[in-house]
């Protein structure tokens, strides 16, 4: 009679670790890990070592110091006083700026391209081929001084607005003036606001000061400043539109189970509109328009010119590429969709818009995707038509007046490394949403 017995387990040796391939791989990774740990190390260690016998050891603090600098397009208050800190603030805000206007209306026009080139209008495909041949080809660089150039010598100068015949007119009811140091457009104002929560002081500006007689310090103290007017709008707007989407799910809820699909437009118009209007009556809401007031207009928002040629030069330059990644995600879908589609008495407009877009995005997102990285990394190139964003402030002018290399681009570095992965995050997630599901 005999018995079946378990093999023995393998005992585990150290040899394992270099011969098994169930360990081998794990331990190369290892060791290749610890490697590149010692020579980090080793050269952050040198890096500071050399620093410190320069006389030049790592410190932030001249970004408390004075900045000393105007910056001439900004979202927020700011005088040559303020801290390095608040002007490298600024330059941010400047970049996001540009990258969500550059990434906004580049998608519009880019996909608007896409879908003409694939027109039976033999006119039109070839147009919009010309388009993107010639904007993808010529280097960015140049589209943003030769926008720059077209605005300041075609547009009207601010004293072509003045005289009983003036040269030139205001439009849109003379609320817009187009002139060559800049568009001036209508600015929101709020009679009964609530006032700017300040976040970080900042030591370096007055405001900041304590009063002689004790009194609070000055609401426009910190650097970072929170409009709690907008922060009140955008609650009730996000508010809005979480209720509207309730009812957009109830009726979606109504239409599978009867198949009727109840009328709810008004619905979600009301509950999105009524409560932002009853804010905005609250707040005192009125607009500033823009008017001549000796050599200049006054009043109303000031858009410079170097920032509008740095936004439509990146937008069409980027559109281009956009366009050929929307062409090639339409024509990734079986032409039999269209052709159902079309069986099913849809028109080529509705056909495009609810059955082949929706189906190409999954295609579309993950090259559009580097393509808004690509627009927001080429805004840097704004120092070129004098737009002062991150790189002029932070890693430009203050660079140069404190002497501090290695912290200044650090800075930029780390902060152009947090919006790229915040913006792939995002589509990320939206990619998430849209590419197909497999059952």
């Amino acid at each position: 009679m005999s018995t079946m017995t378990d093999p023995p387990k393998e005992s585990f040796k150290l040899g394992m670790l270099i011969y098994d391939t169930r360990y081998r791989s794990i331990t190369i990774q290892i060791v290749a890990l610890i490697g590149f740990l010692i020579l980090a190390g080793w050269l952050i260690n040198n890096t500071v070592h050399n620093l410190a016998v320069l006389g030049k050891p790592i410190d932030f603090g001249f970004l408390n110091d004075p900045a000393g600098y105007d910056i001439n397009q900004r979202l927020i208050d700011y005088n040559s006083q303020n801290s390095h800190w608040r002007a490298a603030f600024v330059g941010l805000l400047n970049t996001l700026l540009v990258a969500l206007l550059g990434c906004i209306t580049a998608t519009i026009v880019g996909v608007v391209v896409g879908v003409l080139r694939l027109s039976n209008n033999w006119l039109i495909a070839r147009l919009m081929t010309i388009y993107v041949e010639i904007f993808r080809n010529v280097p960015v660089l140049l589209w943003i001084v030769f926008t720059m150039a077209i605005l300041i010598e075609t547009l009207p100068a601010p004293r072509d607005f003045r005289g009983e015949n003036p040269e030139a007119s205001m439009m849109l009811f003379d609320s817009v003036a187009l002139t060559n140091r800049g568009v001036y457009i209508p600015e929101p104002l709020f009679s009964r606001g609530l006032g700017d929560l300040p976040i970080l002081p900042d030591r370096a500006s007055d405001a900041c000061a304590v009063p002689e007689d004790g009194g609070p310090v000055s609401d426009a103290c910190g650097v970072f400043q929170v409009s709690l007017d907008m922060l009140l709008i955008l609650a009730v707007l996000g508010a809005g539109l979480y209720v509207s989407g309730l009812i957009r799910k109830r009726a979606d809820r109504i239409q599978n189970e009867t198949g009727d699909r109840p009328t709810t437009w008004h619905y979600r118009l009301g509950v999105v509109a009524i409560p932002l209007l009853i804010v905005l009556v609250l707040l005192g809401f009125h607009v500033g328009l823009p008017a001549l007031k000796g050599f200049n207009f006054q009043g109303g928002i000031h858009l410079r010119n170097s920032l509008i040629a740095l936004w439509l030069a990146l937008s069409l330059y980027t559109a281009a590429f956009i366009a050929e990644i929307v062409r090639a995600g339409i024509l990734a879908i079986s032409k039999g969709q269209t052709e159902a589609a079309a069986a099913l008495g849809l028109r080529p407009n509705r056909i495009m818009s609810m059955v082949i877009l929706p189906q190409a995005l999954r295609v579309i997102i993950p090259p559009l995707i580097s393509q808004y990285l690509n627009l927001t990394k080429n805004s840097s190139l704004a120092i070129a038509v004098g737009y002062m964003d991150l790189t002029g402030t932070l890693m430009g002018i203050t660079l140069n007046q404190t002497g501090r290399e290695l912290e200044t681009v650090l800075m930029g570095m780390l902060v152009y490394l947090s919006i790229s992965l915040s913006i792939s995050a995002a589509m990320n997630l939206y990619n998430q949403r849209v590419k197909l599901v497999e059952r």
